[in-house]
């Protein structure tokens, strides 16, 4: 058997993975930028993340409120 009867289809896979794989991380970096965006104009708009710490007030943790 020849490997280069089948030349043309190894090509043309290896060239439809690279498509796919292209086109995931571009996808992947222009949400990441988008969503970063998103997240700074609600930071500037005054509206925290979950994820941030914890503020204390008036010497109080979040345990001892619980």
């Amino acid at each position: 058997m020849q490997a280069t009867a089948h030349i043309g289809f190894i090509g043309a896979a290896y060239g439809a993975c690279i498509i796919v794989i292209g086109a995931l991380i571009a996808w992947v970096t222009l949400d990441y930028r988008m969503q970063r965006r998103i997240l700074a104009e609600l930071e500037a708009q005054g509206i925290a993340r979950r994820s941030a710490p914890v503020r204390e007030s008036a010497g109080q943790t979040a345990t001892e409120d619980a």
